[in-house]
């Protein structure tokens, strides 16, 4: 079952529920640019958590952002202030009914943001039939759809948002796909960005592998930029800079403020993070490391020169240094404004395997 949309003049209006993690979002906003071009005077709304409003307030396709704080809320939900918050977000919550909620998380959080939501008369709330393979799914984001979509469940993340939302709303998926972050303007800067921190430790590369590689690039002229997140992460920047002279350990930074200072580089070497994803959405030379292969999923999808590096135990420097010369090749043979490829795999093909149920 799909929305099928009125001669009604009035605007298409959607809300997006996708709250965390900043990776997740960032593999979202595709499907959000999707929906733009299918209906380019719809209004489009976001519900996402706080400390990522400012990555989706940049997104070309959407109208409003309403933040929320349901991972702080939650840690003291009886609190006279979580209570206040949370009134007074489901007053902006409610501000607008919709002709179509999407929840494209999957859990029960996200399910008690869409069940809130108001739709207009006709409205449904669409969610995810089944669980998708290496992502989190739980049962009430059914029992609050009106209509439950299915996927195949071996897709990339990027496919399965933009699968979803096609289905709702009646529309084949593109075969380019655009991010939305438009960074055209921005004075670029010459140094790469070194990712090195990341939520899992298993996701790490050595400190002594980002040092031989800050060397590297160092004696092709390019200075070295080291972001931080945590005390951790701060610490082992500092570190690495001590070792390459010339390096710079940038402040903590908003999520805003890394967003442009990133889009302004010459590239990124990261491991499996939100920052690289960020990396990818932004279209700059990017190398992604994998100490195992979930690159099917969340890895870079685009053009030649951003791509994925698997090894186990973990990628060498050479390879890494040799995927980074192959990133900047592509990059200076084939400067392009054009939107970026869609994953390998036809996501109109994807669409066709998925089948819309009634939940």
């Amino acid at each position: 079952m799909i929305l099928h949309v009125s001669p009604d003049p009035r605007p298409l209006k959607v809300l997006v529920v996708k709250l965390s993690s900043l990776g997740d979002v960032v593999h979202t906003l595709p499907a959000v640019m999707d929906m733009q071009a299918a209906f380019p005077n719809a209004q489009i709304d976001w519900v996402v958590e706080r400390g990522f409003a400012p990555l989706v307030t940049r997104c070309q396709a959407v109208h409003r952002v309403i933040a929320c704080e349901l991972r702080r809320w939650r840690k003291d939900p009886w609190s006279p202030t979580t209570r206040a918050e949370w009134r007074a977000f489901k007053t902006d919550l409610q501000q607008d009914a919709y002709d179509a909620v999407i929840d494209l998380q999957g859990l029960t959080k996200s399910a008690l943001v869409s069940w809130l939501a108001r739709t207009t008369p006709g409205g449904k709330r669409y969610a995810l039939a089944n669980r998708t393979d290496g992502s989190g799914y739980e049962r009430p984001t059914r029992w609050v759809a009106d209509v439950a979509l299915r996927v195949t469940p071996h897709i990339h993340a990027v496919a399965r948002a933009r699968v979803v939302c096609a289905q709702a709303l009646g529309y084949a998926v593109p075969d380019r796909l655009n991010y939305g972050l438009g960074q055209a303007n921005l004075q670029p800067k010459p140094y790469v960005v070194l990712v090195h921190g990341t939520s899992r430790a298993d996701k790490e590369w050595p400190l002594a592998h980002w040092y031989e590689l800050g060397q590297r690039l160092k004696q092709t002229g390019l200075d070295v930029a080291l972001p931080h997140g945590n005390e951790a992460e701060r610490i082992r920047s500092e570190a690495l800079a001590d070792m390459l002279p010339g390096a710079v350990v940038w402040p903590r930074l908003s999520l805003d403020d890394l967003t442009t200072e990133m889009a302004q580089c010459v590239g990124v070497v990261g491991v499996d993070s939100g920052l690289s994803h960020i990396a990818v959405a932004l279209d700059v030379p990017h190398v992604q490391i994998y100490n195992f292969d979930t690159t099917w999923r969340t890895g870079p999808v685009g053009l030649a020169r951003q791509c994925a590096l698997v090894d186990c135990p973990t990628p060498t420097v050479d390879a890494v240094w040799q995927a980074w010369q192959r990133c900047v090749q592509a990059t200076s043979g084939a400067a392009s404004a054009e939107p970026q490829a869609a994953p390998a795999a036809s996501h109109a093909q994807e669409a066709a395997l998925g089948q819309g149920a009634n939940a």
